[in-house]
């Protein structure tokens, strides 16, 4: 191979330039990436401003569930109604449906005619995309931007709803009715792909599938995209529809959802405090629109925040239960912080992926306290959980979740702990979880996502002020 040469990869438009066997071409830097919309359904409300100001101040997404919520239709009443009551865990954070504002419309999202083929986790997936993309104000129309425009949806179950009514049907003998989009209907990938339909986006089309980490890893995934050119905007995001008889079931058996608080609703989901016994099953979506920094401002842009650091692990430990010192928390934590440049101490707020969990919330805490060390035992680092007001979206969570700590950046208020009384005891006065919104200055805050299987991710944000 002596002699031979070789033409590195330059962009078009540029000088090529020929490089010897001997001399690799340059690694071009990094490129920024920053938030430049946001749009969410969730327990709260339908829509960024019903959901943040209801969490803000205080109030609660859970409520009671009853054979109807259960997605059974299909069944006998009594197979509905026994199926119900052997259910141990009886409260769910819902979204809310309706036509009026702050609500879920069903007509709009999911009875078009396209419906078919749309399951519920996608037509939430369609709805906080559509409300991010206006929050951008960016709805492409020439070819190269659609084609500079990709879409990075997650999901951690899909439509388990549509499974239990296929299986209903072939255990009735009755296979013939099984509708020709059921296998569109439950693949998770179908978010991104009904997304990138409709507005024509052809950059990269891509779907995670993490558990309760999926909606981070969706985002942080998009970014690493953007800064290694492959696309300059990112629709990016988590989705899920798990409030089914199957879905909550499946969770009672795991002995994961609370049980202790069915009569008691919105007391169910209490992160941190030492009267959890599980968490609240929920449903919605977070979607972002991420953006590369100059592409943003050259066409003046509103900007969120800028994202920062990515980190991921795993804990190769347990399929369900995380280790005790939060081993992979730290990890990732770790990493994200590496990336992006920061020391621990100028961290200022951390969303805590804390579920209500006996194990989990533990390990995070002391996984935290190993990180930022003095600067969390300090009072200076403010920590809080909002699966108190949402319950636990599951593969939605993490989006959701980031989309709360970037918002928290850009109004410099830090949302509240709900339903923490009785704080567990690896919390001191120094190191404690927020029980009341806060206002003050945050530069810098990072959101956390752990999932079943061990798997873990953290993003961290800055303000571009």
């Amino acid at each position: 191979m002596r002699g031979r040469r070789w033409l590195g990869f330059v962009p078009t438009g540029f000088q090529l330039r020929r490089f010897s066997s001997f001399e690799a071409p340059p690694v071009p830097p990094l490129r920024r990436v920053v938030v430049t919309g946001v749009g969410m359904v969730t327990p709260l409300g339908c829509g960024v401003e019903t959901t943040w100001k209801r969490l803000i101040e205080g109030e609660c997404g859970v409520r009671a569930i009853g054979p109807d919520d259960l997605k059974m239709n299909g069944f006998e009443p009594e197979v509905k109604m026994y199926t119900f009551d052997q259910l141990t865990s009886k409260v769910a954070a819902i979204v809310p449906y309706g036509s009026t504002s702050g609500e879920f419309d069903e007509q709009l999202w999911l009875n078009s005619k396209e419906h078919r083929s749309i399951a519920r986790f996608i037509g939430y997936a369609l709805c906080a995309a559509d409300e991010a993309l206006k929050d951008a104000n960016w709805m492409p129309t020439e070819q190269n931007e659609k084609e500079q425009t990709g879409v990075s949806l997650g999901a951690g179950t899909g439509s388990i709803s549509d499974i239990l009514e296929a299986s209903r049907m072939i255990c009735e003998k009755n296979i013939r009715r099984l509708s020709p989009f059921f296998i569109p209907r439950i693949l998770i990938n179908m978010a991104s792909g009904h997304v990138s339909m409709k507005y024509g986006f052809q950059g990269p089309n891509h779907s995670s599938v993490t558990a309760c980490a999926t909606g981070a890893h969706s985002i942080g995934d998009a970014a690493r995209m953007i800064q290694f050119g492959d696309t300059n905007v990112m629709v990016a995001g988590g989705t899920e529809a798990s409030i089914d008889a199957l879905s909550i079931a499946g969770f009672c058996r795991l002995r994961a959802l609370s049980t202790k608080y069915n009569s008691k609703p919105h007391e169910a989901s209490r992160p941190f405090d030492c009267g959890r016994d599980g968490f609240v099953i929920g449903e919605g979506s977070g979607v972002m629109v991420l953006e590369e920094l100059e592409h943003a401002r050259k066409r003046g842009a509103k900007i969120y925040a800028e994202l920062r650091g990515y980190g991921t692990s795993g804990d190769a430990h347990h399929i369900t239960q995380p280790h005790i010192g939060g081993r992979g928390a730290v990890l990732a934590m770790t990493r994200a912080l590496k990336q992006s440049g920061l020391h621990p101490s100028q961290v200022d707020y951390i969303n805590a992926h804390a579920t209500s969990t006996p194990l989990g919330d533990a390990a995070e805490a002391n996984a935290i306290k190993c990180v930022f060390s003095d600067h969390a035992t300090s009072g200076a680092l403010s920590v809080s959980s909002t699966k108190g007001a949402t319950g636990h979206l599951l593969g939605a969570a993490g989006a959701v979740e980031a989309i709360f700590t970037v918002l928290a950046l850009h109004h410099g208020v830090a949302p509240l702990t709900l339903n923490l009384s009785e704080p567990d005891p690896v919390f001191n006065s120094g190191f404690m979880p927020l029980t009341a919104s806060k206002e003050m200055t945050i530069k810098s805050g990072l959101s956390n996502s752990f999932g079943f299987g061990g798997t873990n991710s953290c993003l961290l944000f800055t303000s571009t002020n």
